[in-house]
């Protein structure tokens, strides 16, 4: 108790705890976030999707290469990536980073 009272007492000791508050309140909000960015029409009896991934600016080399984690990455066209093969646990690790706006099934047909 009396570590805990001299950790409080501290002003770095506030600040780191207020840093680890923030990242975990941070880690929380992307979690909680994730679901709320899939769109409807995925089907559960597939057991990999083909998807669209839609970001709020054109995607860079780094981008690519993050959503190459989850499946193959087939293109890009203006703000979108499309992955294909994208296992369907893996939807919400796809849709969790800040910068993905939205994730939807890749529209079929040409």
């Amino acid at each position: 108790m009396t570590l805990l009272r001299s950790i409080l007492a501290s002003t770095k000791g506030r600040i780191v705890i207020g840093a680890v508050a923030a990242y975990l309140g941070w880690q929380l909000w992307l979690t909680l976030a994730a679901p709320q960015k899939l769109a409807p029409g995925f089907t559960a009896e597939r057991p990999r999707a083909n998807i669209l991934v839609t970001l709020p600016f054109p995607p860079e080399r780094f981008h690519v290469l993050y959503f190459q984690r989850y499946g193959r990455v087939s293109g890009t066209q203006d703000s979108s990536i499309e992955v294909r093969g994208v296992r369907q646990a893996d939807l919400t690790a796809v849709a969790r980073p800040y910068w993905v706006r939205r994730v939807e099934p890749l529209p079929t047909g040409g």
